[in-house]
């Protein structure tokens, strides 16, 4: 499975959704968007033209905006 999360270094959900993927040893693609501005775009058109963060793409298509850790979980299969 292959998880984007476009995010802020200064966003607290961000670095919470961070901190889940990696107690559970799961790899993901971290994408500052204020340094990508691809990201950014990406991030805006996917949030209805707002940029909300962590933006969380998963390659089965599924988007989680700000996820809260058990939803985050829920998708991914892991156990809180």
């Amino acid at each position: 499975m292959t998880i984007r999360v476009l995010g802020t270094s200064w966003c607290g959900d961000c670095h919470r959704s961070r901190a889940l993927l990696e107690a559970h040893h799961v790899a993901y693609e971290w994408v500052d968007v204020e340094a990508d501005e691809a990201a950014n775009a990406e991030a805006t058109r996917l949030n209805g033209g707002q940029r909300r963060v962590p933006t969380i793409i998963v390659d089965d298509g599924d988007v989680l905006i700000e996820p809260s850790d058990p939803a985050l979980a829920a998708k991914l299969g892991l156990t809180l």
